[in-house]
Parts: structure tokens; sequence; C-alpha cells
């Protein structure tokens, strides 16, 4: 960790005049995100709105891709990837706040994928019992999703986001900016919460631009989360496609990404939701096509266990009693528990699988 001099931006402030400005009401709480090329050089400006005398700023992305924050600041370089999120990532990250001097009254700055902005999230959380956060999301996956709603967590062995805390951020920049050097696969793994959106109230976003897609995810997540900030009804949809989706991500030991395992979540969810009656054939079959269009997976993995899904699937935070899932019907995307074992086993066992 280093402290960095004071320089200039490399995006030009003229840059954040086309950018889409969505706000998450919440109160004294509320925060704006702001979507567009070049919306980091708000960083400054959004720092001094917290009267923050100083900032530590964590970036996955490299020193070069955070602006000036406007304040004395140190920078602290980590790696995205779920190998990383774990506690002892955030007792590191804890650590270096202390070692910069970082005080409940200053600002800490995330510049990464997902996981940098729950691992983030939640040391800010933790550090003084609450310090202020800004996420700069630097992927799709994170620009459409993880960086908003003030839900942050790590891993634990047994399972995915079991360790967290409800902290919303001071405001997210989504620059689309950083989005042009995503890896083809980086930028697959953002479509599988888009894809989602489709089934939770978005609207179909297949044929916006992306930026478009990603002010619509983040409007309807916005809205969601206004209404139940800490997940005790409405939130619940925002998981859709995320329990099988989960469970696929341990089984795999992550070698299936995020929105990867979300997308056949989603297939999955509409099956299950058809095998329940709760929707016609027409609908099924529309859950495989709205995930296809995007080009993401649709079958299991071909190695992976029925009865260990089941198994992964029986510790999500939702499953209180029995297998959970946020399900489509006919009055839209709900969550439903204590859904029967055997038709649950049954629809996995019918899912196509890759290689076969």
């Amino acid at each position: 960790m280093s402290q960095s001099a004071a320089s200039p931006s490399a995006v030009p402030r003229s840059a954040a005049a086309t950018s889409r400005r969505i706000d998450v009401e919440l109160g004294e709480r509320s925060y704006a995100v702001h979507i567009g090329p070049g919306v980091r050089v708000l960083l400054a400006d959004e720092v001094a709105a917290t009267d923050a005398r100083r900032a530590v700023v964590v970036t996955a992305r490299g020193l070069e891709a955070v602006p000036d924050p406007g304040v004395p600041h140190h920078m602290v370089e980590v790696a995205d990837g779920e190998e990383h999120k774990n506690l002892a990532s955030v007792e590191g990250l804890c650590r270096s706040f202390a070692d910069a001097g970082l005080t409940r009254d200053d600002i800490v700055v995330s510049c990464g994928g997902g996981t940098t902005t729950d691992m983030v999230g939640l040391a800010a959380s933790l550090y003084h019992r609450g310090t202020p956060v800004i996420h700069l999301p630097t992927s799709l996956l994170a620009q459409v999703d993880a960086s908003i709603g003030g839900k942050t967590g790590v891993n634990l062995p047994t399972g995915k986001n079991l360790v967290g805390a409800y902290w919303q951020p001071r405001a997210v920049l989504c620059d689309t900016d950083y989005l042009d050097t995503l890896p083809a696969r980086e930028r697959l793994n953002g479509y599988g919460e888009i894809a989602r959106c489709h089934f939770i109230g978005a609207g179909d976003l297949r044929r916006l631009p992306l930026h478009e897609q990603i002010a619509a995810s983040v409007a309807r997540k916005a809205e969601v989360v206004a209404a139940d900030e800490r997940d005790t009804g409405l939130r619940h949809i925002l998981n859709y496609g995320h329990t099988l989706g989960h469970a696929l991500e341990r089984a795999t030991d992550f070698a299936l990404r995020h929105g990867e395992a979300v997308a056949v979540g989603t297939v999955f969810a509409g099956r299950l939701a058809g095998a329940l009656g709760r929707i016609d054939r027409e609908r099924v079959a529309e859950h495989l096509e709205v995930v296809a269009h995007y080009g993401l997976p649709t079958r299991l993995p071909e190695a992976v266990d029925v009865g260990e899904l089941v198994e992964l699937m029986r510790r999500d935070k939702k499953a209180t009693s029995g297998l959970a899932f946020v399900l489509d019907g006919a009055a839209g995307a709900e969550l439903v528990r204590d859904v029967d074992e055997a038709t649950v086993m049954d629809c996995l066992r019918a899912m196509p699988r890759d290689g076969r």
C-alpha cells in the first residue's frame, strides 16, 4: 500500500454529460447510480459530498483505473475472483484501513468486479462499525447488479455469501468505458444477470443497446431495494435463478462463473415452475429462449451430481425450511418455500447436460 499523489483524470468531465442517473430512494441513505462513459470523473465530487478528509482506494484494476478522489489517499491493490472473497481478505482490508489512519468520517472507494465490491463493501461496513463507501464497478455483472443495493458478503467453504451485512454505498459510478477491455467471457458473465431481469419485471431488454440494458437493470433493482431493503419480501425476486446458480458455482469449484451459473439457474427455474403448474409451456420455453439469446449456457455441466446440487441448495440463505426457489407464476416472480424435493430432483435429472 502506498500513498498516491493527486493526478488529473484521464477522462474529460464533459464525458459524464451523456450519463444516466438512477436514484436508490432510501430516505437519508439514498444515493445516485451514474451510468455512462466517463462517469468515473464524478468521483471527486461524490467524495466531496461526504466531507471525507482522506480515502483508501481499493482497486482490482490497477492504480491507473481510478481518478483522483480529491483528498489525500492510499491505494490498495487486490485481485477479483471468488477465491479471494473470504473473511481473510476482509481482515486484510480492515488492517489497511487502520494503517492508513482511516476514521468513520472518511471514505473507502472500491474499483473492481462484483467480488471486489462485495468484499470491500463488507470491510467498510465492519470497520469502525460502518465507514462510507463509493463503488466504481468495472465488470458488466457488477454494474448491473453486485454494486447496487447494499448487500455485501463473502464466502465460507460450505457456501456462497454466507457472511455479510447490509451497507448501502454513498454513490455508484458505472463507467461503461471500463467494459471496453473486458474479456469476452467476462462480458458474457454479466449478461446472466441481465437475462434474469426479463422475469422479474424489467421487461424485454434483448434489443436494447448495452448502456440501456444496464440502466433498465439498475432501475428495476433500485425499485425493489427501495421497497424492501432488508430482503423480507419483494427483494427475494432479485435472486431469480440464483438458488441453483450458487449451487453450481460451488459444485464446479467456480469453474462456472456467477452469471453463467445464474443463466442455467434461470432456465431451471422456468422448468421447475412449469413442473409445479405455475406457468405454461410457452413461458417455460421463453426462459430458454431469453437465456440462449444472450449466448449464455443453458445446460447443466456434464459432471455435476444432482444429489450434491440439492444438498448445496439446502444451504441457500432463503431455505429456512426445505428447498426454496424464486419462481415465475401468474402474479409474477415470488419466493416459493418448501418445494417438493422429488420434483426438484426430477427437474434436475431432466435438464440437458453439456456434451450429451
